[in-house]
């Protein structure tokens, strides 16, 4: 009765902002340094961020395998193969599922790309991807290594290699 109304509820905000943090966060911004990773692919070749300066590479954070949505990403991403190869592109889907179901899913829709095994999240905590399901979240970073596109959701590939170095 003595207290007023916002002194209790302030903790339990900044608390609340902090744990729920994943959820309200933003892409990685566009001029940002993108964050080196490495990471096993369905095959379990070693993929590394650093080792493909000299090309555009395109990262999708998709929460799954084989689900409606995901395939139809990846698929508009296989679809537009050539152009990514135009614009001296790359393409890795990335999500933490194991390297089995990625090869499987990557046989099946014939993607010309490699998908990427992101046990625990971690990378995709470092692009601001990660959450109870991966965000749907695109990147193209340029051969500088800086974000040159970034967008949650699922945006037209045409759109995305348009911002190719």
């Amino acid at each position: 009765m003595g207290l007023r109304r916002g002194v209790v509820a302030l903790p339990c905000v900044r608390g609340s902002e902090k744990m729920f943090s994943w959820l309200f966060s933003e892409p990685l911004k566009v001029g940002d340094l993108a964050p080196d990773f490495s990471l096993p692919d369905q095959d379990g070749n070693t993929v590394s961020l650093s080792g493909l300066n000299s090309k555009n590479v395109v990262l999708v954070f998709y929460p799954a395998d084989e689900t409606t949505v995901c395939t139809k990403q990846l698929c508009e991403f296989r679809d537009s193969w050539a152009l990514a190869q135009q614009k001296d592109a790359i393409v890795f889907g990335v999500n933490p599922a194991g390297a089995q179901k990625h090869a499987a899913f990557k046989s099946h829709h014939q993607f010309p790309f490699p998908l990427l095994v992101d046990s625990g999240q971690r990378v995709a905590s470092s692009y601001h991807a990660n959450g109870l399901i991966v965000k749907r979240t695109v990147y193209l970073i340029g051969k500088s290594g800086t974000i040159r596109y970034a967008r949650r959701g699922k945006p037209d590939p045409q759109e995305v290699l348009a911002a190719a170095e």
